[in-house]
This record gives C-alpha cells, sequence and structure tokens, in this order.
C-alpha cells in the first residue's frame, strides 16, 4: 500500500517541485493545472503517433517547456503582469486541448488506443524512479549551488542580484521554464497511469501543487511532505468505498480538499 501511495503522489509531487521554483522568483506558476492536462494529452498523441512512449514523453516535455519559455520571454519583455499571464497561461493551455483533440482525433472527449496501453507495475516503477531523480536534483542545486541560492533569494532580494550583474528577469524566465518541465512530467504520468486521456486530466493537481508550496514555507523536503498527505487522502477517498460502504461520492470528491483547507487552518 505505501508502495501504490508514493506512486500515487509523483504527479503531485513533480508539479509541487516545480511551482517551488516560481514561488522563489516570486511569480507563482498559476498555469500549471493547465498544462499538466496539455502535456497528458501530448504525451498520448505523440505515443499514439509515433507508436513510441519515449518519443511521446521527449515532444510531450520538449513543447510544453518551449511554450512555456516563449510566454515567459514576452512577459518579461513587455513587463506584463505576472498573475494575469499566468491565468491566461492556464486559460489557453486547458482549451487548446479541445481543439487539437477534434482537429486531430475528431473528439472532444475521453481518448483511448491500444498503442497507449501500460501495465500498472511499469506505470509504478517509472514513476517512482523519475520523480526521485527529478526531485533530487531539484533539492541538491536549490540547496548546495550558487544557481540554486540566486533562485531562492531572487523574489524577495533581487536587488542583491542586480548589484551582482546578474537579472533577476532571467532566473523569473528560469523558474517558469522548470516549473513547466515538472509539470509536463506530471501530466505524462496521469495519462499513463490511465492508459488514455481524458479532459481535464489533471482535476485540480496544478492547484493543489500550489497548496503544498505555501504550506510547506517554500523548504522542498516540507512541499514533499504536505504533497504526499493530500495524496495520501486522495488515495484513500478513491478506495475508502472498499472498506465503508454508503459514503456518498460528493464527499470523496471533496475529501483531498477539505483536508488541504484544514492543514491550511491550523
Amino acid at each position: 500500500m505505501i508502495l501504490e501511495i508514493i506512486a500515487f503522489s509523483c504527479p503531485l509531487l513533480l508539479a509541487a517541485t516545480g511551482a517551488l521554483f516560481s514561488e522563489y522568483c516570486g511569480v507563482l506558476a498559476l498555469f500549471l493545472d493547465g498544462l499538466i492536462s496539455f502535456s497528458g494529452y501530448l504525451t498520448y498523441t505523440f505515443t499514439v503517433l509515433t507508436g513510441s512512449p519515449v518519443l511521446g514523453i521527449l515532444l510531450s516535455t520538449l513543447i510544453s517547456t518551449i511554450l512555456t519559455l516563449g510566454f515567459a520571454v514576452i512577459v518579461e519583455k513587455y513587463k506584463a503582469n505576472h498573475f494575469i499571464a499566468a491565468i491566461g497561461m492556464n486559460l489557453f493551455f486547458a482549451s487548446i486541448i479541445s481543439l487539437l483533440s477534434s482537429l486531430t482525433f475528431g473528439t472532444r472527449g475521453v481518448l483511448s488506443s491500444q498503442a497507449f496501453r501500460f501495465s500498472p507495475g511499469q506505470v509504478t516503477a517509472y514513476s517512482i524512479i523519475i520523480t526521485i531523480i527529478l526531485i533530487s536534483a531539484a533539492a541538491y542545486m536549490l540547496i548546495f549551488t550558487q544557481k540554486g541560492i540566486y533562485f531562492r533569494i531572487c523574489g524577495n532580494d533581487q536587488d542583491v542580484l542586480t548589484v551582482k550583474g546578474i537579472f533577476p528577469s532571467t532566473y523569473r524566465i528560469a523558474s517558469w521554464t522548470i516549473a513547466a518541465f515538472f509539470a509536463s512530467q506530471a501530466g505524462s504520468l496521469l495519462a499513463m497511469r490511465i492508459s488514455s486521456y481524458v479532459p481535464n486530466l489533471a482535476s485540480g493537481k496544478g492547484w493543489m501543487a500550489l497548496a503544498a508550496v505555501y504550506l510547506g514555507k517554500k523548504k522542498i523536503w516540507l512541499v514533499v511532505t504536505c504533497a504526499i498527505i493530500f495524496c495520501a487522502t486522495d488515495y484513500f477517498s478513491a478506495n475508502i468505498q472498499n472498506y465503508v460502504q454508503g459514503v456518498p461520492s460528493s464527499v470523496l470528491l471533496a475529501l483531498p480538499y477539505l483536508i488541504a483547507l484544514l492543514i491550511t487552518v491550523f
């Protein structure tokens, strides 16, 4: 069961780690939810079209990351409001899926194919391995490297970077790009977990990732802990009817968000 919960937590852990970079830089990545679904769709599409899950994940990651990088550069160049821009990006990523799905597959609904089938064991192993590698790399960078220090002070003490001849905008752009990279991995994992693409694949994972960052007080291991708590609650809400009969479905759907609210309050 513990292994299942950890694997279940991997998409949220990745999204929260990416969001942490943007929070350090003071430009919280509010586009994560839409990008996770967008990446999941691209992973499905490219896997089906190429017949290779590896290419599906790589192309999905590349497109999601480059698009976000382009948006981030435009926002910095024209000094746009980061909050409004991120919300606009979230709406863009969430809405473009319907258009692409309609043009490519002739439907805006659930997408499934024999070319996109994964065994639970494969997905669990891949999810845990890639999550451990990426989060460990992120933690090492933030804690032990000079660039990690620059990320951590960019939001609150950007004048220090300016004095050292470093452009804070470079780190703000990088933070959104890193957040997009991690979110794209999360989207790929979610699509692979169910061996299909469904509309609104993220199901609020992007917003829960942001909540984990706040509750974790911008400390990566606390952020990871909060994300696991959220996912453990989500996991039990999805399986509680196996042990307790008659629990209303509305309560089960709301349980993870209720737990997040209670943790925030206390």
